[in-house]
């Protein structure tokens, strides 16, 4: 089975996630590897494997911090040292500042929650149609040589080349911005699934037929959770898009936001709300995609 990249996916995987579709249905199905149990996520059988501290959860914490401690630090000496000047890298204190400004101007939670809000709904509608569109164009030869030409193309579209036709159409209001991080997050889920369904094991497609499975019950109860791995893949990537069309529309037509508050800080030279905002749209996007993970890990013990 191909693995687009994420290593979760093997065809030990794709066998459980499967068979336990097919026993949902209230089959019964009986394979060679069927006494075995599935390998470990993160395991030797994934390609990697976690040993010594590595298990540990706050080792791996603690791990991941380093990094960003590492950066803090450095930034911290340049403003000491002087090496770039305070008008290209303010020090971490100036930035402090202008968060607590902002908070006290009651600012910051609005813009925090409006850009939260529109990458939400644009995700889950986009994700939604790529979930649809691409099980569509994965399961169909007739929908996979009719459409996937035509959104490979579309796919390769700048995000800033929707802007000028999404606020002629919609004009400038969240309609618009939503509607462009909807197509942001549409093409990962889309490819993803479309890919991933197009190498489910043809094996277990029959044994499903086999059980009188057809159609939407056959995706439902077979090809989905033998790709679920994949699907959480195409998902995330979608959010990290989300993300990025979001600052795309409001830097160039918002009133509120991170991208806006980006875009007026520019104007203003006030290079430590720069800062962040391109800090709280790392910290954002990043617990955003950490609650997708814990989904995921759900989704895995669940089906795979």
């Amino acid at each position: 089975m191909t693995h687009l990249g994420n290593p979760y996916v093997t065809g030990n995987s794709v066998t459980a996630a499967s068979k336990a579709g097919l026993e949902a249905s209230g089959s019964t199905v009986t394979t060679a590897d069927a006494t075995q149990p599935p390998p470990e996520r993160g395991g030797p059988a994934h390609g990697w494997s976690q040993t010594g501290p590595l298990r540990r959860g706050w080792v791996r914490l603690l791990l991941g911090l380093l990094l960003p401690a590492l950066i803090i630090t450095v930034w911290q000496l340049n403003s000491v040292t002087g090496l770039f000047s305070s008008v290209q890298v303010p020090p971490p204190a100036a930035v402090f500042n202008a968060a607590v400004e902002l908070i006290q101007r009651g600012e910051l939670w609005t813009h925090i929650g409006i850009s939260t809000q529109r990458v939400l709904l644009g995700f889950t509608f986009g994700a939604a149609l790529g979930l649809v569109v691409g099980s569509l164009v994965g399961l169909s030869r007739i929908a996979d040589a009719l459409l996937a030409p035509t959104i490979g193309a579309l796919r390769a579209v700048p995000s800033l080349a929707w802007v000028p036709l999404l606020i002629l159409w919609m004009k400038i209001g969240e309609d618009s911005k939503i509607t462009l991080i909807l197509i942001g997050a549409f093409f990962p889920v889309f490819t993803t699934v479309y890919i991933a369904l197009r190498h489910v094991d043809r094996n277990l497609v029959e044994a499903g037929r086999a059980f009188g499975l057809k159609g939407l019950k056959l995706l439902t109860t077979v090809q989905l959770p033998a790709v679920i791995p994949a699907v959480f893949s195409g998902l995330r990537l979608g959010l990290a898009q989300a993300w990025l069309f979001l600052v795309a529309a409001e830097l160039i037509a918002s009133s509120l936001g991170l991208g806006y508050l980006l875009s007026d800080s520019q104007n203003n030279g006030r290079v430590d709300r720069i800062f962040l905002a391109i800090i709280l749209l790392a910290i954002i996007g990043k617990t955003t995609d950490a609650l997708l993970g814990i989904a995921e890990k759900w989704a895995v013990r669940r089906w795979a």
